[in-house]
């Protein structure tokens, strides 16, 4: 082992470790690795940043935009309406909606489909009273299962294509993944929508009106002159009982209190740390006349007085109350006779899950100003039935969380578009435009036909229909840019040259022989089972994309020290990729079900063990017949 390899191998065991520990997000982490790599020769710096013009990176981009073509026009709520059964029982119900979800994330952004078909799912559990768990996360393994099945389903996809290119054969066709893709993906949506949403957890099912969306931690202030005025904490709790919730803390001139005395009685102006169901919240707080608390940030002596004055012209509303908060116009407009005809405008009430892409990570209401900013409020908060000793508008937001927010629809739907949010419990946020939704299914299939006939290479025929989708305007210009996901991009970017730099210093081959000699013993099938199998297991616990990129070369390297074809290999390392059922952060479809589903940690291998034995299963057959050695 010369002094490169131990480089190149330091450098990528340190990425690993870091991709699994999670404190920095892999596009930071897969920079570093790049910079290190610059840094100590391995990658000539005039060559080090060429992976952001890999056709690969380009294809990422451009599907990313075209799926929110299809997204935005509403092409996926008209499709849904045809295809679901309205009045099946809950198994045909599942396994209609899983099969959809398999088909659009083959070919759009598997976390897109997920996005889209998440309302749907919702309601249906309502409508079949069973719990939201139990259709979440059929769905979401089968958006996983489905993006297997195309080159452009999803990005390890790309990146296998792309490195059998850069090992001298032509790169992966578009429906090249289809013959073993399809077959695995149908084998495990029909497992999963027939027979394993039985086994999923049943979190807290909650009823026809609502869904499980765990407990909600929300404030309430005493308002002078209401029933809990002058009641002791104890006498609230009490109160409480009926409506299934519990007093949290109390604060008090601005200082909480985490754990007051029983004995300690509600004074006007304190502020109640409440935790409660969403459908029982409004009960809770009607039945002592409490109101809501919204988490904004705090204002100077002149915007606390504009606060009060709101506060006295009733804009502040408790959840049982359907009266208005002021909208965004009505907040962001001056003391003017305009501002009073906006207060008319209507306010609903709307449940929204953070994605794990999402602005909002690590920030909080207070920090984003969020009823300046959009004039809505945030309710309440709820996040895995974890309490937290920070006020509500202090509480850092994470992936899954839900947020219940208040206000206009129009301010809801720019807050949920510009922050990276999906609405869970409405679904009139995205009105369909049969026009457009045409448009975006056209070019859609144009560009996978460009690129499926050969008449265009993949990148330029996605390029193209991005291009003209800006044209017509199924994606707006100024939304081009942010359906992007830039972190994928910027890691794929960045691995490109570390995973050459693994080829050229002799690693990957290194890694091939102690996986061959000290395992696999010469034997070629035993070695596509240990590629297949590592790949599946790196990819519950890191990005996927991050996956395939340390994981090819030395796919490709056992392949050499064999002398059979790279071919099989490379597609184990694409089927073990889209393999990450076992955790909830393998992949961002099983992050973003967390909250909604009410599910924890170790929920998911219950499903996902035995779906990984069945994929294994029927993959290893399928490679070897339809890819030989």
């Amino acid at each position: 082992m010369n002094p490169e390899q131990i480089t190149i191998l330091i450098i990528l065991l340190c990425t690993v470790l870091m991709f699994l520990w999670g404190r920095w997000r892999h596009d930071m982490v897969a920079a570093g690795g790049l910079l290190a790599c610059i840094l100590t020769g391995l990658v000539p710096a005039d060559i080090a940043f060429d992976g952001f013009s890999h056709p690969a990176v380009v294809t990422v981009a451009c599907v990313l935009v075209l799926s929110k073509g299809l997204q935005s026009s509403g092409a996926v709520d008209v499709l849904t309406r045809w295809l679901l059964p309205s009045n099946a029982g809950p198994t045909l119900s599942i396994a209609a909606l899983t099969a959809l979800g398999a088909v659009l994330s083959a070919f759009m952004n598997n976390v897109g489909a997920l996005a889209l078909l998440m309302p749907v799912a919702v309601q249906m559990a309502r409508r079949k009273q069973i719990p939201t768990g139990k259709v979440l996360m059929p769905l979401s393994f089968g958006t996983i299962l489905g993006g297997m099945t195309t080159l452009i389903g999803t990005p390890p996809n790309l990146i296998v294509s792309s490195f059998r290119q850069a090992s001298g054969e032509e790169m992966f066709g578009m429906f090249d993944f289809t013959p073993v893709g399809l077959v695995v993906a149908a084998v495990g949506v029909s497992f999963v929508a027939l027979i394993g949403w039985r086994i999923v957890p049943g979190r807290k099912q909650s009823g026809a009106d609502s869904f499980d969306s765990g407990a909600y931690t929300t404030e309430a202030r005493v308002p002078a002159g209401c029933k809990a005025e002058g009641m002791t904490l104890r006498e609230i709790e009490q109160a409480l009982v009926e409506a299934d919730a519990q007093v949290l803390g109390l604060v008090r001139n601005e200082v909480r209190v985490t754990t007051p005395s029983p004995r300690r009685r509600a004074r006007a102006g304190d502020i109640l740390i409440l935790e409660a169901e969403a459908e029982t919240l409004a009960s809770a707080l009607s039945s002592l006349g409490l109101k809501l608390e919204e988490a904004k940030a705090t204002r100077d002596e002149k915007e606390k007085e504009k606060a009060k004055e709101d506060d006295k012209n009733g804009s502040s509303k408790t959840l049982a109350a359907a009266e208005a908060v002021p909208t965004s116009k009505a907040d962001k407009s001056d003391n003017t006779d305009e501002s009073s005809s906006d207060s008319n405008d209507e306010v609903l009430l709307m449940e929204l899950v953070v994605l794990p892409s999402s602005g909002l990570l690590g920030r909080t209401a207070s920090g984003i100003q969020l009823r300046t900013s959009y004039g809505i409020n945030l309710l309440a908060i709820s996040r895995q039935g974890k309490r937290s000793v920070k006020r509500l508008r202090a509480q850092a937001f994470k992936a899954g969380d839900l947020l219940m927010m208040q206000g206009g629809p129009e301010a809801i739907a720019e807050f949920a578009s510009s922050t990276g949010c999906v609405p869970l419990a409405e679904r009139e946020l995205r009105i369909p435009d049969k026009r457009m939704a045409l448009l975006a299914t056209v070019i859609m299939a144009a560009s996978v036909s460009a690129a499926a006939i050969g008449l265009l290479p993949a990148a330029v025929a996605f390029a193209a229909g991005v291009l003209l989708s800006m044209v017509v305007r199924t994606v707006p210009p100024r939304s081009v840019y942010s359906a992007i996901d830039w972190p994928v991009i910027v890691l794929l970017g960045a691995l490109f040259p570390v995973a050459q730099a693994m080829e050229s210093t002799g690693t990957a081959e290194l890694l091939a022989n102690l996986l061959l000699n000290g395992v696999a013993q010469g034997h070629a099938t035993i070695a596509l089972i240990l590629i297949l199998v590592v790949t599946m297991n790196l990819s519950d616990l890191m990005n996927n994309a991050a996956t395939a990129a340390v994981m090819c070369p030395i796919a490709i390297g056992t392949a050499n020290q064999l002398g059979v074809s790279i071919d099989p290999f490379l597609m184990a390392v694409a089927i073990g990729g889209s393999c990450a059922f076992l955790t909830p952060i393998g992949h961002q479809n099983n992050t973003l079900i967390l909250g909604p589903g009410g599910f924890r940690f170790g929920d998911y291998w219950r499903l996902g063990l035995p779906l990984d034995i069945l994929v294994i299963s029927v993959s290893i057959p399928m490679l070897l017949w339809v890819w030989p050695f």
